[in-house]
């Protein structure tokens, strides 16, 4: 498929509600609000395409955006291509999930989430946490830097009160992360939740939570899913 194609088509299952619910969530023009149901059908049709997910990333319509994110080949993805992706990503959606989630698969998450969280660049540094976030759900133990992480959950603990609103919410994600998918650093998550406590984050009116880091990871060890590593991050 071609990427007017695919424009065309996410034009014709655009929906103007759609579009006034997730302009309350973050999401930002040029977009058409369509549904993840319509681009999941692009998405199996085309499988994996890196050029073409690079073409409907650069057109900058939010709905193309997400969807290349959906294509992307991750491990074909270059280190500037992700950081051309990141300054690109102002949309909630693009910064928090579906760069994230591409970097996470790449060869390079780990070091551009490291340098991303020092961005000021709020939504920058957001991406950067919730590539963290992923790469820990994605990556076995013995490939990750546990005493590096384990000292971001200190980080988190001293400024996540003083950081950006959506940064603040990408951090308590990684505590989550940390909590869950890393047995050996399930403590020391629950007891940065608890330094932490409440978390004010801004949802602009809309009836999304934040969720409680230590009752989250509490709810996953409950469910016997602590450590379970995730196949894939996208969706």
């Amino acid at each position: 498929m071609t990427v007017p194609e695919i424009m065309a088509y996410l034009q014709a299952n655009g929906s103007e509600s759609i579009k006034k619910i997730l302009l309350k969530h973050g999401i930002k023009e040029p977009f058409f609000g369509a549904k993840v149901e319509h681009m999941k059908v692009i998405q199996k049709k085309v499988k994996k395409d890196y050029q073409l997910a690079k073409d409907l990333y650069a057109t900058g319509n939010t709905d193309a955006m997400y969807l290349a994110g959906l294509i992307a080949d991750d491990e074909e993805m270059t280190k500037a291509d992700l950081q051309a992706w990141v300054k690109q990503a102002v949309s909630n959606n693009i910064s928090e999930y579906t760069v994230p989630w591409v970097a996470a698969g790449s060869k390079h998450g780990y070091e551009l989430a490291l340098e991303w969280i020092d961005s000021p660049d709020e939504h920058i540094a957001a991406a950067g946490w919730s590539t963290l976030g992923n790469w820990i759900a994605l990556k076995p133990d013995d490939e990750l830097d546990i005493p590096a992480l384990k000292k971001l959950l200190q980080r988190a603990a001293q400024t996540v009160h003083t950081a950006g609103n959506r940064v603040r919410y990408t951090m308590n994600n990684y505590i989550i992360c940390v909590g869950a998918y890393i047995i050996d650093l399930n403590a020391d998550a629950i007891e940065t939740a608890k330094k932490i406590g409440t978390i004010i984050i801004d949802m602009h009116g809309t009836a999304c939570k934040v969720p409680d880091a230590g009752e989250y990871i509490t709810k996953i060890i409950n469910r016997g899913a602590l450590g379970k590593k995730k196949k894939m991050v996208k969706c």
